[in-house]
């Protein structure tokens, strides 16, 4: 099976600007399990001068989570930047990899075949064409997918929301949310689940056991706690 490979490179859907996405199956994340990871970064500059420059747009849109741009030299990312995701580890290896072109062009549909599928490990998967997670998603065992651009697939993707307020919105549509908490209290019991695999949760299940955070169907949407 192919292990990893470029699924697209092109202008971003949501500015236009360059960026990449690559593909490539993981067994290193305990929380998540052995997956289909996806990295959409921007093409030429580093993740962590992206971030500082503002540049991440392009892949990450309006998301608050980006933090304020700040090119002071000593400053290595954006100020106040709260994404999860630490830029210094797996998209800048995996950015550091496609520089030196140990990525190929890869048949999307067979990287996702009978896998569990991680759509926007780091990166919106809206600012990529629809059709390229069509064709990565189409036999694939299932996914897990977040996104802040508003009502974008929703049959693919859960809605992150920033707030309670955001969150009624989008449950008044029929979508499921995933939100970040600052603290275990604005759990909405009623419409939220806590992430099982989450501490507060315990750590009971991986994701690939779980399979709660894709797009819409019968479940609770889900939350977690700022970490």
């Amino acid at each position: 099976m192919i292990n990893s490979g470029i699924i697209y490179k092109g202008p971003s859907i949501i500015d236009g600007q360059p960026i990449v996405a690559i593909a490539m199956f993981s067994k290193a994340n305990t929380k998540t399990g052995p997956v289909v990871q996806t990295y959409i970064l921007v093409d030429g500059i580093t993740p962590l001068e992206a971030s500082k420059n503002g540049a991440d747009f392009s892949i990450c849109g309006a998301c608050k989570f980006r933090g304020e741009t700040n090119t002071a030299p000593k400053r290595k990312q954006a100020k106040n930047r709260d994404c999860y995701v630490n830029l210094g580890q797996g998209p800048t290896i995996v950015y550091k990899s496609y520089i030196k072109g140990n990525y190929q062009f890869g048949d999307p549909r067979a990287m996702g075949r009978g896998r569990f599928v991680r759509v926007g490990t780091y990166g919106d998967p809206g600012a990529v064409p629809q059709h390229i997670w069509d064709e990565l998603l189409s036999e694939a065992e299932t996914w897990t997918a977040y996104t802040h651009r508003t009502n974008w697939r929703p049959d693919i993707a859960m809605q992150s929301a920033d707030n309670h307020n955001q969150a009624t919105i989008q449950w008044k549509q029929g979508n499921r949310t995933f939100r970040v908490l600052a603290t275990l209290d604005e759990l909405d019991k009623k419409n939220e689940a806590l992430c099982p695999a989450s501490k507060e949760a315990g750590r009971r299940v991986q994701c690939t056991a779980c399979k709660l955070c894709k797009g819409s169907s019968l479940a609770k949407s889900i939350a977690i706690v700022k970490h």
